[in-house]
């Protein structure tokens, strides 16, 4: 098996591992008693241990060679948090195995983005961002497709067994990537002798600042709509089967975003990259305001298709992007996990925010607050469209 293939399958078993139970261990921790507010507080702390974790994770991987390695403790330790949230689910051991999870999922975006860029350079990152996302979210779709049926034959439970199993294939495709093959200076965008200074090259950037204030307030309003629409509809029909919704729920979403991903290489290619996050925020706020308005469970069909086309743009667009701002600098895994921080703040809070307004106030509330917060977010992409327009122009210009 090539490298590259190797790195496809990485991407697809891997989809499982990296967010942990996802919005399956809110529907999990419903069946517990836990309250939404609660809920909604232990995914928070999870968020901002994954959050502290990213910038410092981001500098190591620019500076090792061991990017497998990392992989490898990365997918252990999820695997391990989210066995103990089945076997212990009370509120402080939860809230550590989350945290655990959190770091673990913070480690494997950049390094997998560093491999990559390692493996095919600056000229074809935007093409295999597109295959990655693209094999990522086909994993996703595959994994919540067998914890639906697996979930309905036999509980809940079979989704920590279906991750477990993920996980095992994860680590057997990270060892097959030659590490060879990896260019660990391409990998950081280093093209002389030395780096240059870390904190100028980050904060002295004006496009690579709006774009991470962009995306915290773009995961402020998205991370909590998919838990909570899951939670919406059992808690508005207690015959809806809570695996099998929730399961259809990540399909339809993760089926969206197999062609988006694939379109935002293209788009990325002859467009630039500031035409893909442009079509990415503007999904986000149409989205929240259907699933306010609309209390149908078909309603999940426009909602979750939504939901494929920002993130799937935004996964190939962000690393994409980050790589073109810091091409350079050495610093490019760390410019991206210093922006994947901010979106850690903002997706930590979202998840306290959407749980709390839905428990005061009610779910449909709770989706219109977060459609405001993506508008807000597509309203500042805009309004630094100056700033953003060079570095997010098509390669060729």
């Amino acid at each position: 098996m090539s490298s590259l293939a190797a790195l496809n399958a990485l991407n697809f078993f891997m989809a499982d591992v990296r967010d942990g139970l996802g919005p399956f261990l809110g529907v999990f921790l419903q069946q517990q008693g836990w309250q939404p507010g609660a809920i909604g507080l232990v995914m928070t702390l999870g968020g901002i241990a994954g959050m502290a974790a990213t910038t410092p994770l981001g500098l190591l991987v620019d500076h090792t060679t061991h990017k497998r390695a990392l992989l490898v403790v990365a997918a252990l330790a999820i695997i391990a948090a989210c066995s103990i949230n089945y076997f212990a689910p009370v509120f402080a051991v939860t809230a550590v195995a989350q945290a655990v999870a959190g770091i673990g999922g913070a480690l494997v975006a950049p390094c997998i983005a560093a491999i990559t860029l390692g493996l095919v350079r600056q000229q074809g990152y935007a093409h295999q961002l597109g295959r990655n996302e693209a094999y990522n979210h086909a994993g996703n779709a595959g994994a919540a497709a067998l914890a639906g049926l697996f979930g309905w034959w036999f509980g809940l439970v079979a989704v920590f067994v279906l991750m477990a199993g993920m996980a095992i294939c994860a680590i057997i495709a990270v060892l097959l990537i030659r590490p060879g093959e990896i260019d660990h200076q391409a990998a950081r965008g280093l093209h002389g002798a030395a780096p240059e200074p870390l904190l100028p090259a980050l904060l002295g950037s004006r496009p690579l600042l709006v774009l991470a204030v962009t995306l915290m307030l773009f995961h402020l309003a998205n991370a909590a709509m998919l838990p909570l629409l899951g939670q919406a509809m059992v808690a508005r029909d207690p015959n809806v089967d809570p695996a099998g919704y929730t399961a259809a729920t990540v399909i339809l979403a993760q089926v969206t975003m197999i062609p988006m991903a694939l379109l935002a290489a293209r788009l990325a290619v002859r467009r630039g990259y500031f035409v893909v996050f442009l079509i990415a925020l503007a999904a986000l706020p149409l989205r929240g305001l259907l699933a306010g308005f609309v209390t149908h469970p078909a309603a999940l069909i426009p909602v979750q298709m939504l939901d494929g086309v920002g993130a799937g743009m935004l996964g190939v667009a962000v690393p994409g992007l980050v790589s073109r701002i810091l091409d350079g600098s050495g610093h490019v895994t760390a410019g991206l996990a210093a922006v994947m921080t901010l979106q850690g703040i903002g997706a930590a809070l979202s998840a306290t925010l959407g749980g709390f307004v839905a428990q005061y106030y009610g779910y449909g509330a709770a989706f219109l607050v977060l459609a405001g917060v993506a508008a807000a977010a597509l309203l500042l992409w805009l309004a630094a469209s100056a700033i953003l327009r060079p570095a997010g122009a098509a390669q060729a210009a």
